[in-house]
């Protein structure tokens, strides 16, 4: 790949979002990280590295983000759109609090529409342009298909999100605009971690009836992150996303395809809520 190839890339500031930009920059591209502060903007600029400071939950920086971005393609498309920014607030939807409940649909689903409208035209929408239509992908996770206890916002954002990619990879093939979902498993990043300190602010005390279940499932989040993938290997699927010749509609990133992605997604869902009630002692209580 050429520098004539260049990406936007959101959430760029640590993780998935970070070890895509190394990738592709590593293979020649030109990267645009969308970065919210000026710390992070100055640690990954570089020789084809051009960071944004913009926010997804904020669509006039996106909007001034598109328009640094033209400048710098000087009349040609944008190659691809990776719409990675995300939050993860863990905690019992009864006790979650409405604004952090909102936040993670604000960033995870409709920033990803934001981001689009904001670079739809540099994309292939403006048929002035020059070059073939470019991609865009964006990141899902297993949470996309399957709905854990503790994590409803999250699978809420990302269930939203894959209907979303669905309608918008239907509606931009008018203009030859490849629309690619990534579904991760487990990834080595520190999103779940920022996570559990916000959630620790979003909750006080734990309901009781919960509180059991919800150390169960600390520990098997621990024991899943010992076992995590690198965000290397995601990295890699999205770059043969934006380049292959005929991108798949979705691609699964897990350890296991069996176990963790293919029979959670085929079995019974009142099988599954027994396997899961097992698991973290999600029991009534006996009157």
């Amino acid at each position: 790949m050429s520098a004539l190839h260049s990406v936007v890339v959101t959430g760029a500031s640590s993780g998935i979002g970070e070890a895509i930009v190394a990738r592709l920059v590593a293979k020649g591209w030109t990267v645009f990280p969308m970065v919210r502060s000026e710390a992070d903007a100055a640690r990954l600029e570089g020789p084809r590295v051009h960071p944004l400071l913009a926010d997804v939950r904020a669509p006039e920086t996106l909007a001034d983000a598109a328009v640094l971005v033209a400048e710098r393609l000087e009349g040609r498309r944008l190659t691809g759109l990776v719409a990675n920014a995300g939050v993860a607030r863990p905690g019992p939807l009864i006790a979650q609090p409405l604004g952090a409940f909102r936040d993670q649909l604000e960033v995870n689903l409709i920033g990803v529409l934001a981001s689009v409208q904001a670079f739809a035209d540099l994309l292939g929408v403006d048929a002035a342009r020059e070059g073939p239509p470019g991609r865009i992908v964006t990141m899902s996770s297993v949470a996309g298909s399957m709905a854990l206890p503790f994590l409803g916002g999250y699978a809420a954002s990302k269930f939203g999100l894959e209907g979303l990619s669905h309608s918008l990879r239907r509606e931009l093939s008018a203009y030859g605009i490849a629309v690619s979902i990534v579904s991760p498993g487990a990834v080595d990043t520190p999103i779940w971690t920022k996570g559990e300190a916000l959630a620790a602010d979003d909750i006080g005390a734990r309901p009781e009836a919960l509180a059991g279940a919800m150390a169960r499932f600390e520990a098997e989040t621990l024991k899943s992150r010992a076992a995590a993938l690198p965000a290397e290997r995601v990295a890699a699927v999205v770059e043969h996303a934006l380049v292959t010749p005929k991108p798949r509609a979705r691609y699964a990133v897990v350890r296991n395809r069996l176990s963790d992605w293919w029979l959670p997604r085929r079995l019974p869902e009142r099988l599954i809520d027994r396997i899961i009630a097992r698991r973290l002692g999600l029991r009534a209580p006996r009157r």
